[in-house]
């Protein structure tokens, strides 16, 4: 794996993953591109290095550790709880800044206690950050897609459109759009008018028989991965869920619930709060996020300088759970980033459901952040 380019402290960076322990990792630069384009969330999608076998397979330039680190734990089979850690080079199309740059960081795979395996993933790096730029002033924000998850299916809303929430969430334009769709849904949209025309009528075998004329016309049906029939089936459930409306009731619920934006120390009793307030059934998502405030207080974190942003999430399809960055500053760069992506480990091919968290750390801006003090 090529290596220059190293910033000063790399060194000292590796001799502190070493110390928290688990086994350093050396993940191939050329992998698979469909895991990423599948599960890494269109954000990240976009800026892949993409390109091909002498076999036609898809492959790309490693633009993140976390799913390759995944996959070869699934590969080789081996026991958990497991800590791996890394350090190497990522590729991302940037529109700033160097496409090259260094990442390290650490995934903690199959460890039963949530609560702490997420506060030693949220406090390592800090502590590792703080250890690198001992001047820096930092800013840290939590999210927790699980809490949004419970918020969302306390609404009634139908499966469909909890999909389409928590694809958006972290995503503040998507999110914002969509809820603007439930508080004035639009049921024609910009389809075709023909099969607008069906749908009003609610004539599926109508529009079935439309597609399959279409199809046949244009020589799709001969490589159509689908058939009329399903084809229709699909338009007609989307139809639905676009024409759906939130409440009044629901629609300010949901709102008050992204505005929340306080001092972690006192993010359960917001949450508390807005659960009574709301008469929201989300219990089980309350406690599990205060497990993590106590395991992140018994570590010695100051809750207090923590920011808890209900509405902030990260970039990335993967996240379950737990999600944070850590700042040089309030809206200055991104130096570290991490969360719980429980459901990642699944969708890899692992046989059994295995928990999992990690972060990353960007050399790069961490360099800058050092030579600016």
């Amino acid at each position: 794996m090529p290596q220059s380019g190293l910033p000063a402290f790399a060194s000292d960076l590796a001799r502190a993953l070493d110390a928290l322990g688990g086994i350093r990792v050396d993940i191939p630069v050329i992998q698979p591109a469909e895991p990423f384009l599948d599960m890494a969330g269109e954000d990240l999608r976009r800026r892949i290095f993409l390109t091909e076998s002498e076999t036609g397979e898809s492959l790309c330039l490693r633009p993140e550790f976390t799913i390759p680190v995944c996959s070869a734990h699934i590969a080789e089979n081996v026991a958990t709880p497991r800590r791996y850690t890394y350090l190497g080079q990522v590729f991302r199309q940037r529109r700033d800044g160097a496409s090259e740059f260094f990442q390290a960081g650490v995934e903690d795979l199959g460890e039963p206690d949530q609560a702490r395996a997420d506060a030693r993933a949220l406090s390592e790096a800090r502590a590792l950050i703080a250890a690198l730029a001992p001047s820096a002033s930092l800013s840290i924000i939590l999210g927790d897609q699980s809490v949004f998850e419970a918020v969302v299916a306390g609404l009634g809303l139908p499966s469909g459109w909890q999909k389409r929430l928590i694809h958006a969430f972290g995503n503040e334009q998507a999110l914002t759009a969509l809820i603007a769709r439930l508080a004035n849904p639009d049921s024609a949209g910009q389809l075709d008018p023909e099969v607008a025309g069906f749908l009003a009528k609610g004539d599926a075998h109508g529009l079935e028989a439309h597609i399959e004329e279409v199809m046949q016309a244009t020589g799709y049906s001969t490589h159509a991965s689908r058939t009329p029939a399903e084809i229709a089936s699909r338009l007609i459930d989307k139809q639905r869920l676009d024409a759906m409306r939130l409440s009044p009731t629901s629609l300010a619920a949901l709102k008050a619930f992204l505005a929340l934006d306080v001092p972690l120390d006192r993010a359960a009793a917001a949450l508390a709060g807005f659960a009574q307030n709301t008469g929201l059934e989300i219990s089980a998502a309350h406690r599990t996020f205060e497990a993590r405030l106590k395991a992140l207080a018994e570590r010695g974190e100051d809750l207090a300088a923590i920011r808890w942003r209900a509405a902030f999430g990260r970039p990335l399809d993967y996240y379950t759970g737990l999600v944070f960055e850590i700042s040089a500053g309030e809206g200055g760069a991104v130096l570290a980033g991490g969360g719980r992506y429980d459901r990642l480990m699944a969708l890899l091919g692992a046989r059994e459901p295995i928990p999992a968290v990690g972060f990353s750390l960007w050399l790069d801006r961490i360099d800058s952040v050092r030579t600016q003090q």
